[in-house]
């Protein structure tokens, strides 16, 4: 299936699709910690904020977007400006087929380019694996060379259940005495193709 995935840019348009595909997660699972769908606008604005500074990547299968993958600030100091926390929702039915691979490849293409240093990825972790949460995306997260570099204990409660969190890490760009700014999005947007 991958070979058909193209990878592109998401627009303020993309935000009815997108939500689609992450309602679900919201609803029936503690993937994401968050408890009510979001509404279209709110969504929308959450892309065009993401795309002012960092990347918010859109997989699509002629023509129909099956997944997205962006960046956010890790914290807003700047001391943090190499740092970014990366999300990733793909469709339920093209799950394990490359989609996730291709979008995570396509950030960190971005993200190289832009100056980042670290990735972080904050994932929801079951004690016990349950039908609202698993272990696969760590061990996704493993596969693409992240590490667990920390956790919080039963610190989201969702379901009638509390689950932990894991914080992996992938390191990216070397860090340097004088490191040299990090370019927003925009700026490098033209010169990888999105």
């Amino acid at each position: 299936m991958s070979d058909s995935v193209s990878i592109r840019a998401a627009v303020p348009e993309d935000a009815a699709a997108l939500l689609a595909i992450y309602a679900p997660y919201v609803e029936h699972t503690a993937i994401t910690f968050e408890y009510d769908v979001p509404s279209l606008s709110e969504f929308r604005g959450r892309i065009e904020k993401t795309l002012t500074r960092y990347p918010y990547l859109v997989a699509e299968i002629d023509g129909k977007p099956v997944g997205y993958a962006y960046a956010g600030p890790l914290k807003d100091r700047r001391a943090y400006d190499y740092c970014v926390e990366l999300s990733i929702y793909v469709d339920e039915t093209c799950r394990k087929h490359g989609v996730g691979r291709l979008l995570y490849d396509g950030l960190e293409n971005c993200l190289g380019e832009m100056g980042i240093t670290n990735l972080y990825a904050c994932i929801g972790y079951p004690d016990i694996e349950d039908e609202y949460l698993t272990k696969n995306s760590v061990g996704f997260h493993e596969h693409m060379g992240y590490e667990i570099i920390g956790s919080f204990r039963k610190c989201g409660y969702k379901f009638k259940r509390w689950y932990s969190m894991v914080w992996m890490e992938k390191i990216i760009g070397d860090h340097l005495e004088d490191q040299p700014a990090m370019r927003p999005f925009p700026e490098v947007r033209g010169m990888l193709g999105y």
